[in-house]
């Protein structure tokens, strides 16, 4: 009898233990925890911690709170003028309403993925199909990624999903197009830098031009001055000169410099003899007048 009464005692306590275990739900840092009675979500544990559930009646199901990645497949996509672009990209995402997730999304994390990518992939599309080819290369990294999430908005709130980030990894031209569009791209440029050296050398002739007229200018002015001082310099000469011989010993003195001057001038050569008449003005500096 005693036997019976502990066996029934074990059994009894290992039940509790079962029902006790069954009943505890532990929620992570990085996890949502759904309790769900008869299928359908009843509540949402968002705080990390230990909670309760009703046994053998309420299930448990996990949603991640963490960021999510999500690598999109490559696309085509066509800009404004036509031109075909091959775009590849990720996005970032996180579950905000783990409740309007599950009930629209079924708590699939595909679901959720085949949503993201649709949406993103349709607002790609609008954003580059109003954007030129060429604006698209040549600004693609910021302001296209911010037009994306622009166009967005808040569809996704809907599914209890918030997009943090949409950034492209390769947003190119399909290969068998790709080199003329550059060849094309580069003539342009060439063009543009022709039209800006050409009128670059264009006003640097202007200034060249007016630079060598005004320095012209300022050495006719100059040759001007420098004549004027040269003709008074001469006049004052000749003005000091007259001065300086008008009296007869005065005269006399520049009469006899000048002869010897004139000796000193005809004494060429090695021979160092001259011959004079008895009447040369240079004579008359040894005889006398």
């Amino acid at each position: 009898m005693k036997t019976v009464k502990r066996i029934a005692l074990i059994v009894i306590l290992l039940a509790a233990l079962c029902i006790g275990a069954s009943s505890i739900v532990v929620t992570n840092e990085d996890e949502y925890s759904l309790i769900r009675q008869f299928g359908k979500v009843d509540h949402v544990v968002e705080t990390a911690g230990v909670s309760f559930k009703i046994p053998f009646i309420q299930s448990v199901d996990t949603l991640p709170k963490n960021i999510q990645l999500y690598d999109l497949s490559s696309s085509d996509v066509i800009t404004s003028d036509k031109k075909t672009m091959i775009c590849d990209s990720y996005v970032l995402w996180r579950i905000t309403d783990p409740l309007k997730f599950a009930q629209t999304l079924n708590s699939s994390i595909a679901n959720a993925e085949s949503r993201l990518n649709t949406t993103v992939y349709n607002s790609t599309k609008n954003v580059i199909s109003s954007t030129t080819q060429e604006e698209v290369i040549s600004g693609r990294d910021g302001e296209l990624a911010a037009a994306i999430v622009a166009n967005i908005g808040n569809t996704l709130d809907q599914y209890g999903i918030e997009l943090l980030a949409f950034e492209t990894k390769q947003l190119d031209l399909p290969s068998d197009n790709k080199a003329a569009v550059y060849e094309r791209m580069i003539s342009e440029r060439d063009n543009i830098a022709a039209t800006y050296t050409a009128e670059g050398s264009s006003e640097a002739q202007k200034i060249r031009n007016t630079t060598d007229k005004e320095v012209t200018v300022m050495i006719s002015e100059a040759q001007k001055d420098a004549e004027i001082l040269i003709a008074e310099g001469e006049a004052e000469y000749m003005r000091i000169l007259s001065e300086a011989y008008s009296d007869g010993a005065k005269q006399d003195f520049y009469a006899f410099v000048r002869s010897l001057d004139a000796l000193k001038n005809s004494m060429t050569g090695s021979d160092k003899t001259v011959i004079l008449s008895p009447d040369s003005p240079i004579a008359q500096i040894f005889y006398g007048k």
